[in-house]
């Protein structure tokens, strides 16, 4: 990797010396205290034993509903990535597992909300090999690469390597029948007429453009886009696309039948501040404040 250089301009310039934490336990407790704001991940458990003998370093739910397996590694020779996909294929096939301990930490709720679509393992590490990033291309699972580093005594780093994002799993659970009326997002685009579905494609390729950091993924009843965290999510009705940013309500102006608040409105998708797109006009009104959502998240 690029060497990458901290430095304090205030006064006499001064170069942070970086490097790693001292022991992987460290970093895993760092991380696990403060996961929500690192990565918008709720921490569930540490060291989550599996019926076959296994242990995940730390496991939890993002905000999009899906579980999240992390792995951390100090050696650039170990290789974390293959045991993260082991521990994955164990909780696909463990699904009850999971939603106990959801509904043990965050309760019933929660746990009934659980998304099965979009479920990935994060593999976090003072760097990664070109073998690394080449070998997460080749493997059909959502596998996240997070270099960190560590400057001085305060400062600590993360940047996204590398993501893969494959296509949503199939989702096999039997559909209760609160929710059998409610569509995927695939169904939603493929339901929504052509101006709106070529709005779609206008402000996807939009917020791709925004940085080579942010993916797309389809979820059960959302698109996000997101770089570590969300950074857009967007429903897709039959006439206007509703999404949803990440932005401090306080700093937004809203507009009637364009925006509004939905800090204590219940909705599908991330975020407090919704706004309606129906026409290139409204997506035009949307582009500043979509900046801001991926200039702060």
């Amino acid at each position: 990797m690029a060497d990458t250089k901290l430095f304090n301009i205030k006064g006499t310039v001064k170069e942070y010396q970086s490097g790693t934490v001292t022991l992987e336990k460290e970093l895993q407790t760092v991380i696990e205290n403060n996961m929500n704001i690192f990565f918008g991940v709720t921490f569930l458990a540490s060291e989550y034993r599996t019926t076959d003998g296994g242990r995940m370093d730390s496991i939890g739910i993002d905000e999009n509903h899906c579980p999240v397996i992390f792995e951390y590694k100090r050696s650039v020779k170990e290789n974390v990535i293959n045991q993260g996909l082991l521990y994955l294929n164990w909780l696909l096939d463990h699904k009850d597992s999971f939603k106990v301990l959801v509904i043990e930490k965050l309760g019933l709720k929660a746990a009934n909300n659980i998304d099965w679509s979009m479920p990935r393992v994060v593999c976090v590490a003072g760097d990664f090999t070109k073998y690394d990033e080449s070998a997460i291309k080749q493997m059909n699972r959502n596998i996240s690469l997070i270099r960190y580093k560590k400057f001085g005594e305060d400062l600590l780093m993360f940047e996204q390597v590398n993501e893969n994002v494959v296509s949503a799993i199939p989702d096999n659970e039997p559909v209760s029948k609160t929710k059998a009326t409610d569509k995927t997002f695939d169904e939603q685009i493929r339901n929504a007429d052509e101006n709106i579905r070529v709005l779609y494609e206008n402000l996807s390729n939009y917020i791709l453009s925004l940085g080579d950091d942010i993916s797309e993924s389809h979820l059960k009843l959302y698109a996000a886009f997101k770089k570590i965290r969300n950074v857009v999510t967007v429903v897709a009705q039959k006439k206007k696309l509703i999404l949803n940013l990440p932005l401090d309500v306080s700093t937004v102006s809203f507009e009637e039948g364009f925006s509004r608040d939905v800090t204590n409105i219940g909705h599908w998708g991330c975020g407090a501040v919704e706004l309606y797109l129906q026409s290139g006009a409204d997506f035009e009104k949307a582009k500043p404040l979509i900046d801001r959502a991926f200039d702060e998240n």
